[in-house]
């Protein structure tokens, strides 16, 4: 959906039925930014009445149920961790996943240091006041690659009162919150705090969060301070794909069980802004955080007797399993109930692997701006000169245990540590640092009354250390650098209508997960079991993009709209590739990778009603020839590979997004509104030379409403899936051989889907004071 929006300084007289200026930042700090009309790139805003809706407030929502391009899905299954993708790029919580997009809340960076992930359930949606989406732009620093992200959290200074909701509905989902803020003369409180519980609609899937944010605000005169405090607390349940003949018996079954992530989050901070006069203001951001994490993966084991000895246990190829000091592991699993319906099991068996990890991360930095809005020979120019610093501290845990299979296919343990001779399954000890440094510059001047031109750049440089804490694979030092230009130009047709071209180029270092993962002889997990250190190339990523925005009044009627075209070319992109060890993957270089499309996006608003819609196309391809290990694929060949031409799509990209809605809000308080959205197919996980079916294309509708019980009390309620669609939002493989299905033991097909959450209802009261 088009920002609501209005010409600058310099417009046409035609253009002054106007009424609005939307302004947005340039870089991640919170200077007095630039209207949305000088921007070269497409751009998007979403204020905090879109978060909430008749709801609870939500930042993906908010995003997912109005932005052309923005599309999410549910790889893990749970819709506190979703992937983001944003022009085919990803901000996900998964640190399998290529992180292309840079997300910073109230002006710090979000993108966790040892994968560059983003953890979405830390945020406090409720303390949200608006959120910025901008196509690439240097400025932004590391993974900027697609866009970025900027999620502005509220103060004292501009929320005033008080506030509490509660609320639950369908599969045991029960949540709330509240929000404080007050100014007494130069200072401002803000606190905010919500909770949830969902027992979860899938089997064995339950999860809770809570978070807690507070700002104390201080302003006089051009100068400004703020202290901010957040925490975050959360126990998902994330339980992924399902096979289709799993699925088709029970659509709530999941596969293969636990799979757990409990975060835990601090951070302080402080930002800062005064003026220095003759145009010149200066702000300064510096924080401190704290996030611990604890995985917990149940998957299938590579496991069974071995052919010459039935009382110890041997993989597939026939090598021994082993524990510490290279004791091997003894068939332990000798009376399973599955051998009655599944008589390979009458020898022993069948088993699964419990994969447990845990990250413990302490991230600090600082950044510090000095903005310039005054003329420049006599025509208006905006001048940012900026540096920063990210530096982080890492220590990361990981160990594999084998246990017995349940008969609900989850992890019976405590079972049996696996340390093989290989190195393909051990323990992993290491400890990471991590610096990152910035300095950038970028400048927008009116050359003419309608013709803007901006320049910018920026130079990185991101370093990180390895330290092996069981043994010296892991060590290692590596060093990227690079200096990412941008440029653009704006141009004021009249009549509220601006036109806009830009190219710009970002980039991406290898995250200490990338590195420490990044050999197929030493594989390792989605949960990140590291046992080697190559080398890999640093991303680079190369926009050129166009389009046409406009907003203008027309008596009662506002309307907004946009349109764009983009291509971003990527070098030396990285994925995480399948290797030949069950359930075990690695990353590396793939060559050349594209994406590329259209956004259109158009809003009205009359009286009580508004209307908008949105549309994108994503065309995402490898231009690189690979041949890769097919994994489970059943279209790889005979030696088990797979190939890729350039061309072929890559995976996990949904081609076709279309957003709708509308709302009535009556004189009297109540409101109804409705919401659509459609996404089209995607080619599964671990396809990416497309020979697979991809996902069926969808469509949700959903409805929610507000009834206002008394002045300060209201009824809300909204419905999900309002026609009970029946579909899948992320596909992928899983071993379904390896693994027996007791409601579907003849199950073989190893496609398998996450699917959707059927229709579900929810109410609660927001009381304010």
């Amino acid at each position: 959906m088009p920002a609501e929006a209005a010409a600058g300084e310099g417009a046409s007289s035609s253009d002054a039925a106007l009424t609005e200026v939307v302004v947005v930042a340039p870089t991640a700090q919170r200077g007095a930014g630039v209207s949305l009309d000088l921007v070269p790139s497409a751009a998007s805003v979403v204020n905090g009445e879109a978060l909430s809706g008749s709801g609870p407030a939500s930042v993906l929502g908010g995003l997912n149920d109005r932005l052309a391009g923005v599309v999410l899905d549910e790889a893990q299954g749970d819709d506190l961790q979703p992937n983001l993708l944003y022009r085919g790029f990803e901000a996900s919580p998964l640190a399998g996943d290529g992180q292309g997009l840079a997300v910073y809340l109230g002006g710090v960076r979000f993108n966790q240091p040892f994968g560059d992930t983003v953890n979405w359930d830390l945020i406090p949606d409720l303390a949200v006041d608006r959120m910025e989406l901008m196509g690439s732009n240097p400025a932004f620093g590391l993974n900027a690659l697609g866009g970025s992200l900027s999620i502005r959290l509220k103060d004292g200074f501009g929320y005033s009162g008080a506030a509490a909701e509660l609320g639950g509905g369908s599969h045991g989902k029960v949540q709330g919150g509240f929000e404080f803020g007050r100014t007494v003369g130069s200072t401002a409180l803000y606190v905010a705090g919500q909770g949830l519980n969902d027992a979860g609609w899938r089997q064995h899937s339950p999860s809770r969060a809570g978070q807690v944010y507070a700002d104390l605000g201080w302003k006089r005169g051009g100068s400004e301070l703020h202290l901010n405090l957040m925490a975050a607390h959360t126990d998902l349940t994330g339980n992924g794909v399902s096979p289709v003949e799993l699925l088709a018996v029970d659509r709530t079954a999941v596969f293969t069980y636990p799979d757990t992530t409990r975060n835990r989050f601090e951070r302080v901070a402080a930002t800062g802004s005064t003026a220095l006069g003759g145009g010149w203001s200066l702000q300064g951001t510096a924080y401190y955080d704290h996030f611990h994490q604890i995985t917990l993966n149940g998957d299938a084991a590579d496991a069974a007797p071995c052919p010459g000895d039935a009382t110890v246990l041997c993989d597939s190829s026939g090598a021994a399993l082993t524990g510490p000091g290279g004791a091997p592991v003894s068939n332990f699993v000798t009376a399973s109930p599955y051998a009655a319906q599944f008589p390979a099991y009458a020898a022993g068996g069948p088993y699964s692997v419990l994969n447990t990890t845990v990250t413990v991360t302490d991230g600090y930095g600082a950044a510090l701006q000095a903005e310039r809005a005054a003329p420049v020979f006599g025509r208006l120019n905006h001048l940012l000169v900026g540096a920063g610093y990210d530096g982080a501290s890492t220590s990361f845990s990981a160990s594999t245990r084998l246990g017995a299979l349940t008969l609900a296919r989850g992890f019976a343990g405590p079972g049996v540590l696996l340390d093989l001779a290989d190195g393909s399954v051990a323990p992993v000890g290491v400890t990471s640092a991590s610096d990152s440094y910035g300095v950038y510059v970028s400048d927008t001047l009116e050359a003419t009354r309608r013709l803007s031109l901006t320049l910018s750049g920026r130079y990185g440089a991101a370093r990180t250390a390895l330290h092996d804490q069981l043994g010296t694979s892991l060590n290692g030092a590596h060093l990227f650098q690079r200096f990412n230009p941008a440029a653009g130009a704006t141009l004021r047709l009249g009549r509220g209508m601006t036109a806009y071209a830009g190219y710009a180029e970002a980039s991406r270092a290898p995250t200490p997960a990338e590195l420490s993962c990044a050999s197929p002889q030493a594989p390792c997990t989605l949960t990140n079991f590291f046992v080697a250190d190559p080398a890999l190339k640093q991303v680079v990523a190369r926009t050129v993009e166009a389009g046409l925005r406009g907003h203008r009044a027309y008596g009662d009627v506002k309307l907004d709209w946009s349109a764009g075209v983009y291509r971003t070319d990527l070098a030396d992109d990285i994925q995480f590739v399948a290797s030949p060890v069950l359930g075990r993957d690695y990353f590396t270089n793939i060559g050349r990778t594209r994406r590329q499309g259209v956004e259109a996006g158009l809003s009205v608003a009359t009286g009580p009603w508004s209307l908008f819609a949105s549309y994108a196309y994503v065309d995402a391809t490898y231009r690189t020839a690979l041949t890769l290990d097919g994994g489970q694929n059943p279209a790889a060949d005979a030696q088990g590979l797979i190939h890729v031409r350039p061309g072929d799509h890559i995976t996990s990209i949904p081609d076709h997004s279309l957003k709708f809605g509308g709302e009535y809000r009556s004189a009297s308080g109540w409101s109804l509104g409705v919401n659509g959205r459609y996404a089209g197919r995607q080619y599964l996980s671990g396809d990416p030379a497309n020979q697979a079916p991809p996902t069926k294309p969808y469509w949700l509708l959903n409805l929610e409403g507000r009834y206002p019980i008394t002045r300060r009390i209201a009824l809300r309620g909204w419905l999900q899936n309002l026609a009970d669609a029946r579909y899948a939002s992320f596909g992928a493989f899983s071993p379904t051989s390896s693994v027996p299905i007791l409601q579907a033991p003849t199950a073989s097909n190893p496609r398998s889907l996450s699917p959707g959450q059927p229709i579900a209802g929810f109410a609660g009261l927001r009381i304010s004071f």
